[in-house]
């Protein structure tokens, strides 16, 4: 049987991939602290401070098939090299394409130039720092997954899931946007990614890969949202500047519209999956990814307090504004 370790495997995507994995067979140790959940029925929980010197101390005496690095955290990603790297057939770490020292370039793929590394409270500038530190200790057994927006059911961030959502909740109200001309959604299932880091360890695939979904549209995105929540409403679109002005935040966080982007970031969305699809990548459709979104939007509550969005209060008082 083969055995893996994750390093986090608690949390959203890390439960996800220990999940992938206990269903096709493998052992699984999550080493975390738990504090963001459990991990999931059938794995070994090493309840673990990474911050603890000898934190490593009840799992660097085994041989493992596969090691799978979460963290950006760049003490926790040195500490875990240096105790299990010698250990380990195979190594992943899961990195970003926050990486990547500009997101101009549409179609730009993984020999695209990073940033230098010289703010590691900066999560780009850590994940950079991450993989050259797990290249110089792993070498030739190191895949380096770079994620792009992730989606789907569990969702922490609030970011996907925000539209359909509220489509949802305003049901035949208006709903506020951004202009969505020349703006495109590339989005991951959560599933998806999983799915295929947990493959790609089985295989051993080395190498770096943009993990990240097709091109859509933001209209096509949103139109497919408002269909998949039974919205029948009005989708009423303002003007960057107009909601720069009024305090209106880019992509993610309080007070966004989410997958909103400056027009400068435009590559952001566009990046190259080739390599990906090559190396085995299978994307589920966008509209399987709203609905398994909008599932988990309506067990937390449409209106609820968010991490990213507008309040159903705060847009309807900024549609009123733009109505006069």
């Amino acid at each position: 049987m083969r055995r893996t370790l994750i390093l986090g495997g608690t949390a959203w995507l890390g439960r996800e991939i220990a999940t992938q994995l206990l269903a096709s067979g493998n052992a699984v140790t999550c080493l975390a602290r738990g504090s963001s959940g459990s991990a999931p029925v059938g794995a070994t929980l090493e309840a673990i401070d990474r911050s603890d010197p000898e934190a490593y101390d009840r799992v660097k005496q085994q041989e493992w098939d596969d090691v799978i690095e979460l963290s950006y955290d760049q003490g926790f990603v040195t500490g875990a090299l240096r105790a299990l790297a010698s250990q380990a057939a195979h190594w992943t770490l899961v990195s970003s394409v926050s990486v990547y020292s500009s997101n101009a370039e549409p179609h730009a793929d993984e020999t695209a130039e990073v940033v230098v590394a010289v703010n590691l409270s900066d999560y780009g500038h850590a994940k950079v720092a991450a993989e050259k530190v797990s290249t110089e200790l792993v070498g030739d057994r190191l895949l380096i997954a770079r994620p792009g927006l992730i989606g789907g059911p569990g969702d922490p961030s609030d970011r996907f899931g925000y539209w359909v959502g509220r489509f949802a909740l305003a049901d035949t109200e208006p709903v506020l946007s951004p202009t969505t001309k020349g703006r495109t959604v590339q989005v991951v299932d959560v599933r998806d990614l999983a799915s295929w880091v947990a493959s790609a360890g089985r295989g051993r695939l080395t190498g770096t890969f943009n993990v990240v979904g097709n091109q859509h549209g933001l209209q096509e995105t949103l139109d497919r949202a408002a269909t998949i929540a039974g919205y029948s409403g009005r989708t009423i679109e303002a003007p960057d500047e107009w909601l720069i002005e009024h305090a209106v935040n880019f992509w993610a966080g309080p007070r966004s519209l989410p997958l909103w982007l400056p027009e400068v970031d435009r590559g952001f969305t566009r990046r190259s999956n080739a390599a990906f699809i090559s190396a085995g990548g299978v994307l589920r459709s966008l509209d399987d990814t709203l609905i398994g979104s909008l599932e988990y939007e309506q067990r937390c509550g449409l209106d609820r307090e968010r991490r990213s969005g507008l309040s159903r209060h705060d847009e309807l008082a900024l549609l009123e504004i733009l109505s006069r």
